[in-house]
This record gives structure tokens, sequence and C-alpha cells, in this order.
């Protein structure tokens, strides 16, 4: 149908390694000013064989493996710069301090990161485009809302989809058809709402919410329905994602913990000189299974956000409180929620007890993300650059939610944890 997922992925990816091997033969060509024999290229390529491995690494934390949209690509130029620089600061730091890497000469280092430099911004921005270029096919969108609105935005903005919107029509019914040009081929709506009979007419359909899940990482929020949960949602125990997920949880929280023993006294001292009020904080927090549970946290706040949306500037967050809450040091104590069990490092965060309690009154079926553990990041911190600060955006928090609970696995969680480094990165300015 439209290539938004793996398939993009692993073209970009085949991309960038060829361009990485290619750059390698060219510095070699202008470094010695002839064609390369094989012995010089693979006594260079193997020490280079590693580097590629974390470029690669970076890459994927960065985000240039995730779906080409229209908004994410008017920010790719300043992604790149950023990978790349961390990029080269990687290699600088292999060929001067590990000795496996002196095979190289050095010149040839600096040399192969600019034309990588070139190379890769020259493919990722301007030639990319040109691999998914294909006859436009015009399309017909059905349905009226917010969701609709945003994927013909993106099919309009995108080149790569392959798709024209020829019209859009809020209700799709056989005479609506009829009237529908012949060089229209797809029709764009929800499948559940089209009537059975348009199944005989000479036209492709796609279902309007497996697109917008398939092009945004989320859930069309407007699609929910108890039969939607009951086919998508299930609470049987996965037995091998369930292990490999706890034991992930027990030896990333005892590595971290111990790692970030020495912040304790630090925080102590800090929050002590800010205010001199209590260090830790205990909150009532709603768990997997609507249970309440308690977590432990620095203290960042003068006052309870019981009920209250934390917003940017807010007087009850403390100077020192500020530098946790951005850094997120001040979770660092609920790796002990994390090793007791009531909670993942991987999951929907946990709401305080009375906001959560008001959210379910205003958006029908929040409560259905308590279904599983809660967790310190989740799928929709890695989308969502602050947390929610009005009932707007809880919605677009629960939207990515309802995608984690759908196609949450082992791999998932892999994935979000390496993009939390990213998240924490640029919150820290990095």
């Amino acid at each position: 149908m439209i290539n938004t997922g793996k398939k993009e992925a692993l073209i970009l990816l085949f991309g960038d390694l060829i361009l990485f091997v290619v750059s390698l033969w060219l510095t070699l060509f202008i470094r010695y000013n002839e064609w390369p024999d094989q012995d010089i290229f693979v006594s260079h390529l193997k020490p280079f064989l590693l580097l590629f491995v974390f470029w690669v690494l970076v890459f994927f934390i960065s985000g240039l493996y995730d779906k080409q949209t229209n908004a994410f690509k008017q920010k790719l130029p300043g992604v790149i710069f950023n990978a790349q620089l961390v990029n080269s600061i990687i290699a600088v730091l292999f060929f001067y301090f590990i000795p496996y890497f002196e095979i190289a000469p050095k010149v040839n280092l600096f040399i192969y990161l600019l034309i990588t430099i070139v190379s890769i911004s020259a493919w990722r921005i301007f030639l990319v485009e040109y691999i998914y270029l294909r006859r436009s096919e015009n399309v017909l969108m059905v349905g009226l809302g917010k969701e609709t609105d945003e994927i013909e935005v993106e099919i309009r903005a995108n080149k790569k989809y392959g798709l024209t919107v020829f019209n859009k029509v809020p209700v799709l019914t056989e005479a609506a058809l009829g009237d529908v040009p012949k060089r229209v081929f797809t029709i764009i709506t929800d499948i559940n709402k089209a009537p059975s009979s348009l199944i005989f007419s000479n036209v492709k359909f796609i279902d309007l919410n497996d697109l917008y899940e398939n092009i945004f990482d989320k859930v069309a929020l407007s699609n929910l329905s108890d039969a939607w949960f009951l086919k998508n949602i299930s609470n049987y125990q996965k037995f091998v994602y369930d292990f490999l997920k706890r034991a992930m949880d027990i030896v990333a929280s005892l590595i971290i913990g111990l790692v970030s023993l020495p912040l304790y006294p630090l925080v102590w001292l800090a929050i002590k000189i800010d205010d001199g009020g209590p260090v830790f904080i205990v909150q009532d927090r709603i768990g997997q299974g609507n249970k309440i549970m308690k977590i432990i946290k620095f203290r960042s706040m003068t006052a309870s956000d019981s009920g209250k949306w934390v917003v940017k500037d807010d007087n009850r967050i403390t100077r020192v409180g500020k530098f946790l809450r951005k850094s997120r040091i001040d979770e660092l104590p609920q790796l002990l929620n994390i090793l007791r069990g009531d909670l993942s490092l991987i999951g929907p965060r946990p709401d305080i007890t009375d906001l959560g309690l008001k959210l379910r009154e205003e958006i029908p079926y929040y409560t259905m993300r308590n279904l599983i553990k809660p967790g310190l990041s989740g799928w929709a911190q890695i989308h969502q650059d602050l947390p929610p600060q009005s009932v707007e955006e809880t919605k677009e928090r629960l939207a990515y939610d309802f995608y984690y609970l759908k196609n949450r696995s082992f791999v998932l969680d892999m994935q979000i944890a390496l993009k939390t480094i990213k998240t924490l990165l640029s919150r820290a300015g990095l």
C-alpha cells in the first residue's frame, strides 16, 4: 500500500550503508590520487565497520529511520546535522584513543568525515524522495474530523505516497460513488462504516483508521469503540514478552541505580540549599488495573501538583526543581518502584490520582490505558516534547498510549528505550 514502516526503514538503512562504504572508497581515491587496490580498501574498511555500527545506532536514536512524514522532513536538515556532529565526535574518539584504529591514517579520517557529511545530507534531503516517486494515483477521501484532516494534509504535502486527493466528501454512499470520475481508483474511508455493496465497485479501498496509524504511529481516537478494544487489545499474558520485559526492568534499573547513586547526595545538598524542604516526596498514582500505587521522587515543587496541570514556568517549581524535572533526575528514585514490580521502564506514564480521576470523566476510554503496567518512559513520551498541559494534549498522549498497547513487544520496548536517550539529551539542550 504505502511505504511507511519497515520497508521504508530498510531502504534508508541500505542507502546509508552503501554511502558509508562508497565514501570510504572516494576518500582513498582522493587521498592517494589513484584507484585504490583491494588490499588498501579492505585494510581501511575493517576498522570502519565497527564505526558504521555506532553511526547507524546514532541515526536510529536521532529518528533518521522513523517514518518520513512531512513534519519530519521539515526538521530533517537539523536532525542530520546533529547526528553527523555526534558521529564525527565518535569517529575522532575511536581513531585517536582505540589502538585498533591506528591502521587508518588520521588524515584519511577527516577527508572521510567531510565526504560522508556531504553525501549523507544530499542522499537524505534531496535524493530519498525520488525513490518513492511513482505514478500519482487519484483518491477520494471520505469522512470529517481531525484525523481525516491530518491524513489529507500529509498526503497533499508528501509526494512519497503517490496519492493525489481529488476530492473529500463527508459520507460514502452508492450515489456518491456513482459521481466519482473514472480516473479515481482509490477511496480512503472508514471501512466499518462503508456499505458492503461497494465491494462490487471497480475501485480499491484503504481503511482510513489503519492508514492513520500507519502514517502517524498513533491511534485515531474517533475510531475507538468497545469492539476496537476487544479486537486489538488483549490483557492475556504473553509469557516470553513478560519475562523479557521484567528481566530488562530488573537489570537496567540495577545498572542505572548503581551508576546514578553518586548523584543522590548532590541532589540532597542542592534541595536543602535551595529551600531547605524535604528531599523526597511520595505520590499516589494510578497503576495497572486502576489500582493506586505509591511512587517516590526527588521533590521539585513547593506544593503538591495533585489534580492540577504543571505548566511551563509554573511558580510551584523550585529553582533546583526546574533542572531536576528537565533532566528527569527527579524520577530516579522510582527505580525502587521498578524493582518492586509496580512500575516498568517502558509503559504509559501513571497519572497522579486526582488528575487521573478527572481525566476519565472527560475523555472516553481513558482508563483503558491502565490495562498494563505503567512506565518511566513510553511511546507518548518520545513523541511529545513536554508532558500534557491540557485535555487536548492528553488526548494526543492517549492516541500514542493506545498505539503502544496494541503493538507492544520487546522490540518496540527496546526502540523506546533507545529513543528515550534522544529525549533526555534534547531536554538537556544537547
